[in-house]
């Protein structure tokens, strides 16, 4: 599972006829433990995840599939809008 954070809004003055609708997001990865891993992303967005929210995202062919045209031209979406994040750390431990 692929977690990000939504950072803002990202305007396209044009967009491919299959994105017309799709807002764009500004999202930035996470490691396990929710810090910043890498680049912030731009991704597709069909779920309208809000700015702070805590996404997880998809990349390639999938990420086409989310969203209503499925033959559009994007290689990152937003699949899921996350509401808790927590870690359970028994299972580094060999804890059952």
């Amino acid at each position: 599972m692929q977690l990000a954070k939504v950072l803002g809004t990202v305007v396209a003055s044009v967009k491919h006829e299959s994105l017309v609708g799709v807002r764009l997001l500004l999202i930035q990865p996470q490691d396990e433990n929710g810090h910043p891993d890498g680049d912030a992303i731009v991704a597709a967005d069909p779920l309208q995840a809000g700015i702070g929210e805590i996404v997880e995202w998809t990349t390639g062919r999938e990420a086409a599939l989310a969203l209503p045209v499925t033959f559009s031209p994007v290689d990152t979406a937003v699949v899921r809008i996350v509401d808790h994040v927590w870690s359970d750390a028994r299972h580094l431990r060999g804890d059952q």
